[in-house]
């Protein structure tokens, strides 16, 4: 038996194609939030590490 598969019509490739281009703005706009998040946090992480924290010239044995 032959396979079939439904016509895509107009209709079903503007819907699709907006759905996609929504699509990749909430990611792109979710990832440079998440960038922004991440960046702030390292830098106040690299502050406190500054500020609080210094290097140990001893290892640790185990």
């Amino acid at each position: 038996m032959t396979k079939y598969k439904l016509k895509k019509s107009k209709v079903e490739d503007a819907v699709v194609g907006t759905y996609k281009k929504v699509e990749n703005g909430v990611v792109a706009g979710y990832q440079s939030l998440e960038d922004a998040v991440v960046s702030t946090y390292k830098k106040i992480e690299n502050k406190f590490t500054d500020r609080f924290l210094e290097q140990s010239q001893q290892e640790n044995h185990k």
